[in-house]
Parts: C-alpha cells; structure tokens; sequence
C-alpha cells in the first residue's frame, strides 16, 4: 500500500466557507470536474450539467453551501481568490436567469431545482461525501465522473484511490508519531525542522517561507475581520455574532488602525487568566462566525474546526511575545505534522468520524504546537497532542439544521482552551511517564469512529439537530 505524502500546504488551505467537506471539497471536485471537459475538448459540446449528491453531502449540502460551492467552481471561479462579497449576488443570479457560464465559457441552461439533487437516502460506499458530474453533450453522449470529499478539502476521485500517486524523496518519512519521534531522537531536529526538511523536497526554502507567511496573513486577516463584524449569521437559526462585541467590550477607548496596533491594544488589556480565556475565546469566535458567513478562512485542518489553531497562534502571539515570522513559521510547520498523522491513521472528516476528526485534531495541533514554540522537547510536544485529543474522544457531529453554527462555533472556543491547557500540563510533565501514546490516541480515535453511529457523523439525524426546538431551514 502506497504511504501518503502530505505538505503543510495540504493541512492548510485558504478558502471560503463554511465547511472544508461540504464547501471547499465540493468546490475543488466541480472544479476538477470542468478541467476533465476541458482536457477532453468537449466543454463546447455541453448542453447539460446534473450533479447528483450523496449521504452526508445530500443531508447537510444546503446548510453547508455545498450547492453554492458547485454552482462557483463550474463557473470556474476559485476559492482562494474568488471575492467573498460576490458568493451569494453570483449564485442568485444564476438562480434567477437559469443561465451557468461553464469555466466562464460556455453557457448552458442550469435550472438548480432539476439539475442539482440531494439524494439524502442513496450513499455511495467509499466515503459519506460523495458528488457525481454528468455532463450531457450536443452530440448525444454523456460524461460522467464522481468524486469524494474525504475531509479538509481533500478530493478523491472515484477510481483514483488505488492509482499510484506522484512521489518525491522525503529526507525524513513520517506516518506515525513514533516515525516523527525517531527521526527527532536521530537527527536532534525539533518537529518543525523536521517539517522544513521534508518540505524542501517539494519547494525552495524561500517558497516555503512566502506560502506559510500567506496562510499567515489570511489566519490574521480573517482573525481581525470577525472581530470588527457584527450582524447575523446566514442561515436562518438567526444566530448574532458575538466576537465584534466581545472585542468592543475587552478593548474598552482603546483606539488602534490595523492589526499590529490591535495586537498592542489588547496587551494593554492585561494577563489576568479571565481576561485571557476571553480574548481566546474571541479570536476563536471571530474566525468561525467569518467561516459560517462565506468569508474567506484557513482549513486547520477543516473549515468547521478553522478557529482552533488560529486563536491558539493568536494568543502565544499576544500574550506570549510570539509576534516573529520566525515564530509563526515554527508554529504552522508543529500544527501540520500533528493534522498530518491523523490525517494518515485515522481521519479528519466528520462524516467519517464526527467532530473529534475536527475540533479533536484541530485541538492537538495547536497543543502540539504551542508547546514547541515555548520550549517543550518533542516528547512533550507529542503529549500536548495527545492529551488534547485523548479529551475530545468520542464527540459527535450534530449540527444544527445541517448549518456550521451551533454547536460547532462555541466548540472552536472549547478546543482551543484546551489546547492551551494540554500544553500547560505536557510542559509540567516528564513525558517519560506517560501512560497514553500519540499514536494510541490516534488508533484509538479511528475505533471510535467506526464504532460511532452514523446519526452522528455530520448528518444532523441526531444529538442536538434533532433536539432543539427551532424552525430551521430544510437541511
């Protein structure tokens, strides 16, 4: 069996939200879907697009985006640069005329009631998110492709998982934490530099460093917006944002202009405990209330968990002096390695395994990270990690009215604190006595979600989606 190579640049990527599943995933395997016609030369023959959504994709979709995502990445736009402010106007205009620009081309009739199907009762075998292409053409034949979403805006294309893949010679292989912890041990390289090395088998140093900078800066930007946005969320739960008027509140006549000067301002604040479990808890807001408005987040390593990491870097850079490229660079570089381990033994899609794939992951990353950039050896960065997932076992996905709102936005604030106490503790502890390895966490929490019902896999068929009395939006 082919071992998986995975890049910071795979844990992290920049996108809209609010799910890295049902939105960005969706979005990505459209997008593949329209090269297919290009490289084919038969995009000028297609008269008709159906896209056909399975399991989770088809019983959350509408609440997610998925439909919003696909109907954008036909028309050829990309996540990454695509304006946020354009997501609803593009789409309900192609609603109103029935008109689809195929990769901003080809126009095609597109009524989105027939040709874009939920089928909330059909699943397909090899993942819960699932989204079949057909495209018919002028001269009576059809294409046909379906492709999955696995889980951090990773796409599989159906017939594709048993290709070999593309390779490069990485220095320093990694697929367990017990791999990681050998080649640190061996070569006395903290995890982060562990990671630049192997990165350097895909890019140049100065590509690397401009990448995770640019993931840097769209985590601060998207930090920063949610904290100065107020309003409703979309969706029709009605839900307030919190995080501008928490900021208002911790900030007080503090006056600032931009980020830095926001990041002086709230040190001016003070290092109370309350004063800093609050502001986490709004850096951590902030994000997830962006992500469940279609703003542009960072998946880490999923959209629905994206405020975790965030919030964690957030804090070290303010409360713990952090605020140096340097720093940042090393903070990433800790997180990825963590998502990347998961990743490769157990999941980090919550179709597949509920929430503990994403606030569970997301949460030992930051740890993991955290305690590295303040010193902890690569034991204790290990510990941090697996503490921190250790108590996220077992947690379910049950979203609201399929919507990434409640419960998922407070869990962002809940992982993050949590992080912050795995690493306190690992950074406390000698290692060498711990009981609970990464890697039997990681093994444990695949068991878990095999065991787990499937009601509690991003469904929204039980928990708290079935149990609030509210008026929701069909889902």
């Amino acid at each position: 069996m082919q071992k998986e190579q995975i890049s910071v640049f795979d844990i992290f990527k920049i996108g809209i939200g609010p799910s890295s599943s049902h939105t960005l995933g969706p979005w990505r395997a459209a997008q593949q879907f329209v090269q297919l016609l290009e490289q084919r030369q038969v995009l000028p023959l297609v008269v008709q697009i159906k896209i056909l959504l399975y399991g989770s994709l088809a019983k959350t979709g509408k609440g997610h985006g998925t439909d919003i995502a696909i109907l954008l990445g036909l028309s050829g736009d990309d996540p990454v640069t695509f304006g946020v402010d354009q997501v609803v106007p593009k789409t309900e205009k192609i609603r109103a005329t029935n008109k689809l620009m195929l990769a901003g081309k080809q126009e095609i009739s597109f009524f989105v009631n027939d040709d874009l199907l939920f089928l909330s009762n059909e699943s397909l075998p090899y993942h819960p998110n699932a989204v079949t292409f057909q495209a018919f053409l002028s001269d009576e034949t059809a294409i046909s492709q379906t492709y999955y979403s696995i889980g951090g805006g990773f796409v599989v294309r159906e017939g594709a998982q048993d290709e070999p893949k593309p390779e490069v010679d990485l220095p320093f292989p990694i697929e367990t934490a017990n791999n990681l912890l050998h080649w640190c041990i061996k070569t006395g390289l903290k995890i982060s530099e562990v990671v630049m090395e192997n990165e350097l088998a895909w890019r140049s140093e100065q590509q690397i460093l401009d990448g995770v900078m640019n993931i840097f800066n769209a985590i601060k930007a998207c930090i920063y917006r949610g904290c100065h946005t107020s309003g409703l969320l979309p969706g029709g739960l009605n839900v307030g944002r919190r995080a501008s008027n928490l900021n208002k509140k911790l900030i007080g006549n503090r006056t600032y202009t931009n980020f830095d000067e926001w990041v002086l301002a709230i040190r001016e604040t003070g290092n109370s405990f309350q004063n800093i479990l609050d502001w986490v808890s709004c850096f951590a807001l902030a994000v997830n209330e962006e992500n469940a408005s279609f703003g542009r987040v960072v998946t880490a390593p999923t959209n629905g968990a994206a405020g975790v990491v965030p919030a964690v870097l957030q804090y070290f850079i303010v409360f713990c002096d952090g605020y140096s490229e340097e720093n940042i660079v090393q903070f990433l570089f800790t997180a990825s390695e963590i998502g990347s381990i998961f990743k490769k033994g157990a999941t980090l899609s919550a179709a597949m395994g509920g929430c503990q794939a994403e606030i569970g992951v997301s949460s030992a990353m930051a740890a993991a990270a955290l305690t590295e950039c303040l010193g902890g050896t690569q034991r204790q960065v290990l510990m941090a990690a697996e503490i921190a997932m250790e108590h996220h076992l077992g947690m379910t996905c049950d979203p609201i009215g399929g919507l990434v709102q409640i419960p998922c936005i407070e869990r962002n604030t809940m992982g993050a604190i949590k992080a912050i106490t795995a690493s306190q503790l690992s950074l406390q502890t000698n290692p060498d006595n711990a009981k609970v390895s990464l890697d039997a966490v990681v093994k444990t929490m695949w068991q878990t979600a095999l065991d787990m019902n499937s009601k509690y896999k991003e469904t929204s068929d039980g928990g708290l989606a079935i149990n609030i009395p509210l008026s929701l939006p069909e889902c």
